[in-house]
């Protein structure tokens, strides 16, 4: 069969999306604090960009009109706060940088003199951070008597220690690589492990536990013999078990076990880990009478407006301006504008969302987690207008502050549960009912999953034990052989 070439017409449809488009999409699931760092760098990247300490005013009619192909629809926003009367002194008060005054002016015990060009270091000049695992053992090791064999396995060994501080390497691997005789290496171990914090350098849990009953000086009593011999039947909490191999009373085996649930499982925790990531909420909502209102944190997002310089380039002001310059500052100007606006549509979109949000869960702001209803994205998507893709971005990494706590805004759908009669209910609410059941059961007599099903179906819930299961693990509620308590 010959080839042959042929030509062929073909019509199809697709979506192409501009650089503009990209970047509105990016700003729109951005966190605040991310939206912050990327309108640091455009100022910084951006020339005809600055912060404006008013309201942004309108560009000039040629970029206004030349950009029109990349325009946003524009939506409802909240009316503006009149600015032509004169500020009250409340105003005038909360306009005040009182951060920079606190670090000009720090309020300390010390009233020595103050000269008008003496530069302070600011309070955050003055934090440091915290110490490693590693470098906290490191130090001690300085401190130790060590042969320097023994400082060369020490460090080793420290090295091949876990976030948890637990030793994740074997003696003879370290001998090898250290090139140090497996004796020393031992040796160094042993010193090691009596550094702070008690139990470190451990190679499992018995072994750590074993560390800090020694450094607490339990000698070889009831709660050494747990660790050491039934260390298995501990983390069960068969303590009937453990009581009839020792012939004991249960009530002895549950004291000391008691003294054992307060030893450091891991003793790194305190020196591993992340620091905490404080959340600045996007969105406050406020209770005012009956009704509740919206309002956009905007604090620390710089307001942003073109420079005047570069306006007069475009609007005829610079006549004598080369045609590569105009360009160049045309397409900067359009950069500019486009983020501008962009970053108003992702305000005027997190407050519609929120809004709709308000509407489909106002028993929720009112009464509390257990009357949330379920919700999905098109619920919200369809009241607004806008796709579902579209809501799903704006409630990613977006907090709201509501008269009930702090919730990120994917806390407000969910899925539903069905009621023996009536409507469904929100599976938060169910797992909200769940943990107040746990919560008010007898320690000494904890509640099954099956029982806590049978009650919710007691209470017009229909929830399989399984539900009930996963819900609980969701929420890291331990199991009822596990929550139970002896005495």
């Amino acid at each position: 069969m010959a080839i042959e070439i042929k030509q062929q017409l073909r019509l199809s449809q697709q979506l192409v999306m501009t650089p503009q488009l990209q970047q509105a999409i990016k700003l729109l699931q951005l966190s605040r604090l991310e939206l912050a760092d990327v309108v640091q760098q455009e100022l910084q990247e951006n020339p005809v960009l600055e912060e404006a300490a008013e309201a942004e005013e309108e560009l000039p009619q040629e970029v206004a009109e030349d950009s029109h192909d990349a325009a946003i629809p524009d939506v409802e926003t909240p009316s503006a706060v009149p600015e032509n009367r004169e500020a009250s002194d409340a105003e005038k008060i909360a306009d005040i940088d009182w951060q920079s005054y606190a670090e000009a002016y720090p309020q300390t015990g010390f009233q020595g003199e103050v000269r008008e060009d003496d530069e302070r270091r600011s309070l955050e000049g003055t934090l440091t951070r915290r110490a490693t695992l590693a470098e906290h053992l490191e130090w001690q090791l300085q401190l130790s008597d060590l042969s320097e064999a023994e400082r060369v396995a020490a460090r080793w060994i420290i090295g091949n220690l876990d976030d948890a501080g637990y030793l994740r390497a074997e003696l003879e691997e370290i001998a090898r690589r250290s090139g140090v005789p497996l004796a020393t290496v031992e040796a160094a171990l042993a010193k090691l492990q009596q550094f702070d914090p008690s139990g470190v350098a451990a190679r499992d849990l018995r072994e750590c536990l074993l560390l800090q009953i020694d450094a607490l000086q339990f000698g070889p009593g009831l709660v050494r013999t747990i660790v050491a011999e039934h260390l298995d039947a501990l983390q069960r909490r068969d303590f009937r078990g453990i009581a009839r191999t020792l012939g004991l009373a249960i009530e002895e085996v549950a004291e000391a076990a008691r003294v054992i649930g307060r030893l450091e499982p891991r003793p790194g925790r305190p020196f591993g880990g992340d620091d905490p990531i404080y959340i600045i909420p996007d969105i406050y909502v406020h209770k005012v009478g009956n009704d509740l209102h919206v309002v956009l944190n905007e604090d620390g997002l710089p307001k942003l407006k073109i420079n005047q310089l570069y306006r007069d380039v475009l609007s005829g002001g610079g006549n004598g301006v080369a045609k590569d310059t105009r360009d160049y500052v045309h397409e900067k100007v359009r950069s500019a504008m486009w983020l501008i606006k962009s970053i108003h549509q992702r305000q005027r979109t997190i407050y519609k969302v929120m809004t709709s949000i308000i509407k489909h869960q106002q028993e929720f702001f009112d009464r509390g987690v257990q009357y949330l209803k379920p919700l999905n994205l098109r619920d919200v998507a369809e009241d607004i207008g806008m796709h579902e893709s579209t809501v799903s971005r704006v409630t990613t990494n977006k907090y709201a502050n509501t008269p009930q706590g702090i919730y990120e805004l994917k806390f407000f759908f969910n899925s539903s549960i069905n009621r023996v009669e009536g409507d469904a209910i929100a599976s938060e609410s169910v797992k909200e009912k769940i943990r107040r059941i746990i919560v008010a059961e007898d320690p000494r007599r904890p509640l099954s999953d099956q029982r806590i099903a049978e009650m919710l179906r007691t209470a017009n819930i229909d929830i399989a034990r399984r539900t009930v299961t996963k819900y609980r693990e969701a929420m890291n509620i331990l199991s009822s052989t596990k929550r139970r308590r002896v005495g």
